[in-house]
C-alpha cells in the first residue's frame, strides 16, 4: 500500500476530516486527527446536516457507520415549509406523504453535528483526535513536514491533509489562490430551548425548517435536537459590512435593531429570533473559490472540504462534499494501482475540482435566485 510505514496527519475535526480518518484506519493507515477544540465535549454549534445518498451517506455506509447513523438522525426534521416575508405558509411538506427512505437518491435525512461527531469519534481507534491542536506552523523537511501547534508541540509526519475550513493554514502550502467573495452575507443565530424563548417560530416550524424568502433577503431556520433552533439571514451588502457596520455581536439589542431597518417590510414575527438574551450571533461573509481554480499536485500534502472549495450553504452540499472528498481520497491513498502518492493525489484532487466546480457554479446560481427580487416564485415552482 501506498502509505505503507507513513504517518498521516489530518487537520480539522469536522466530518470530513473524521470521515477520512475512520476511512484510512479500516485500510490500515496510520493517521491522527488534530483538532483545535480543547475537547470532544465543546458544545457543537450551526444548523443540523443534510446527508445525500450519493455522497455523505455513501462515504458512512464505506466507513461501517450507517446503523450509528440511523440511530441518530432526526426523523423529519428535513420537512421543509416555504414562508413568506409574512409569516404566511405557500409551501409545506408536513401535508405531504413521503416515501422516501434510505437508498432513495431524494432522501437527505438530518442529523445534528453533535450526535454525528459523536459516532464518528465513537468509531476511530483510540487516541486518534490530538485534542486542543490549533496549527500554527507547517514546515518541509525534506519529504517530510514538520507541525508546529499553538502549545509548543511540534510533531514530524509523512502526508499532511488541511481539513481545516476555509481559512485553512494548509491551504497556502499548496496555492495561493485566494476565495471570491459572493456578494451574500449571514448573520448566524443559535436559540436554546426554543418552545419558551421563540415560541412562535418554534410552532412554525414543526421540527422542521423554515425558508423565509422577501425584498431580496432569506431567513433560513432550522430545528435542532434538545429543543434549540438556529437561524441564518442572508442579504446582499459589501465585503467589509461588519466592519463598517459597528455592530457588537453580542449585543442583541443592536442586532435586533438592525434586523429591523435591513428587514423593515418583514412581519413583526421575525424579531423573536432577536429577543432573548442568550442567543448567540455570528457574521458569516460567503465566499467561494474560483471556479476554475488549479495547482500542481504534491506527493505528500493536499485539502478536502471547505480548505479546498468553500462555497455558500444555498444548495446544501457542503459537509457532503467534504465527506465525498474523504472517501474518493481514502480510495486514491490506498489503490495500489497507482504509482506513487503523487499521482493517487492527483488524480483525487482532479476529479474533486471538477466535482467542486460543477457544484458551486449551481449552489452560486442558486443563492443568486434565492436572494433575487422573485425568490419566492423561483422556489415554489421548482417544489411544484
Amino acid at each position: 500500500m501506498l502509505l505503507n510505514d507513513k504517518k498521516i496527519a489530518i487537520i480539522g475535526g469536522g466530518p470530513g476530516g473524521l470521515t477520512l480518518a475512520k476511512l484510512l484506519q479500516l485500510k490500515g493507515a496510520e493517521v491522527n486527527v488534530y483538532e483545535r477544540d480543547v475537547n470532544r465535549h465543546v458544545r457543537v454549534q450551526g444548523s443540523t446536516l443534510d446527508l445525500h445518498e450519493e455522497s455523505g451517506l455513501a462515504a458512512l455506509a464505506k466507513a461501517g457507520l450507517m446503523e450509528a447513523f440511523k440511530a441518530n438522525y432526526r426523523p423529519g426534521a428535513d420537512k421543509m415549509r416555504i414562508i413568506s416575508s409574512k409569516g404566511e405558509v405557500l409551501y409545506d411538506q408536513h401535508t405531504e406523504t413521503s416515501a422516501q427512505d434510505f437508498g432513495d437518491e431524494h432522501f437527505r435525512p438530518e442529523i445534528d453535528r453533535g450526535p454525528l461527531r459523536e459516532l464518528m469519534l465513537d468509531a476511530l481507534e483510540p487516541g486518534t483526535v490530538i485534542w486542543n491542536s490549533q496549527l500554527k506552523s507547517l514546515e518541509a523537511m525534506g519529504k517530510l513536514w514538520q507541525l508546529g501547534f499553538q502549545d509548543g508541540t511540534q510533531v514530524t509526519v509523512d502526508v499532511v491533509i488541511g481539513a481545516d475550513g476555509a481559512n485553512s493554514k494548509v491551504r497556502p502550502y499548496i496555492t495561493p489562490i485566494k476565495p471570491v467573495y459572493s456578494g451574500v452575507f449571514m448573520v448566524e443565530g443559535t436559540i436554546y430551548n426554543s418552545e419558551k424563548t421563540s415560541p412562535k417560530i418554534h410552532e412554525l416550524l414543526k421540527g422542521g425548517k423554515l425558508f423565509v424568502m422577501g425584498d431580496s433577503k432569506t431567513l433560513i431556520v432550522s430545528s435542532k435536537g434538545g429543543g434549540d433552533m438556529s437561524f441564518y439571514t442572508g442579504c446582499k451588502t459589501n465585503e467589509l459590512w461588519v466592519t463598517e457596520s459597528g455592530l457588537d455581536f453580542k449585543d442583541k439589542g443592536q442586532l435586533l435593531k438592525w434586523f429591523k431597518q435591513e428587514y423593515a417590510s418583514w412581519g413583526e414575527l421575525w424579531h423573536e429570533l432577536f429577543e432573548d438574551e442568550h442567543t448567540t450571533f455570528i457574521p458569516r461573509p460567503q465566499y467561494y473559490m474560483p471556479l476554475d481554480q488549479t495547482w500542481e499536485a504534491q506527493s505528500n500534502i493536499t485539502l478536502i472540504g471547505d480548505a479546498a472549495h468553500v462555497m455558500p450553504p444555498f444548495a446544501g452540499e457542503g459537509v457532503n462534499m467534504a465527506m465525498q472528498d474523504a472517501l474518493e481520497l481514502s480510495e486514491c491513498l490506498t489503490n495500489s494501482n497507482f504509482a506513487d502518492l503523487t499521482e493517487a493525489i492527483r488524480h483525487y484532487e482532479d476529479q474533486m475540482r471538477l466535482r467542486a466546480s460543477n457544484t458551486a457554479q449551481l449552489t452560486l446560481e442558486q443563492t443568486e435566485v434565492m436572494h433575487s427580487p422573485n425568490a419566492l416564485e423561483h422556489m415554489l415552482a421548482f417544489f411544484s
